[in-house]
């Protein structure tokens, strides 16, 4: 049985680079402020739907996310109220290009490829 995603975002923020040994077992340093990327909505996958492999990708890879389902906009908020914005949690399976990524520099076609976004499965 496939479930689908819990939401339908209009963006996916997501942070790079936040796990010290993950960092480092790709040659990188952890970054001093937070690593912003962003994952389009159209990498929305539902839980248990296959991950399209796209064509010309060589290595796939993936990283456990636990994510913030954000339930109202929120900006500016003080870090006493920033918690009223969420709506909950879940999990996402933030899948990456690896050999896109190290290409292109930036991180655009290689996280955000249709499908590279499975959440749930609520």
């Amino acid at each position: 049985m496939r479930f689908l995603p819990p939401v339908c975002p209009g963006k996916i923020v997501c942070v790079g680079r936040n796990y010290a040994e993950h960092a480092r077992e790709l040659g990188n340093e952890v970054p001093a402020e937070p690593l912003l990327f962003l994952k389009p909505p159209s990498s929305l996958n539902a839980h248990r739907a296959p991950v399209v492999f796209p064509r010309g990708a060589q290595v796939l890879s993936y990283e456990g996310e636990l994510a913030l389902v954000i339930g109202r906009r929120v900006r500016r908020a003080p870090a006493a109220r920033a918690w009223d914005a969420v709506a909950g949690f879940t999990v996402l399976n933030d899948i990456t290009a690896r050999d896109w990524q190290k290409k292109d520099g930036q991180w655009t076609r290689a996280k955000g490829s249709d499908t590279f976004c499975p959440v749930g499965p609520c």
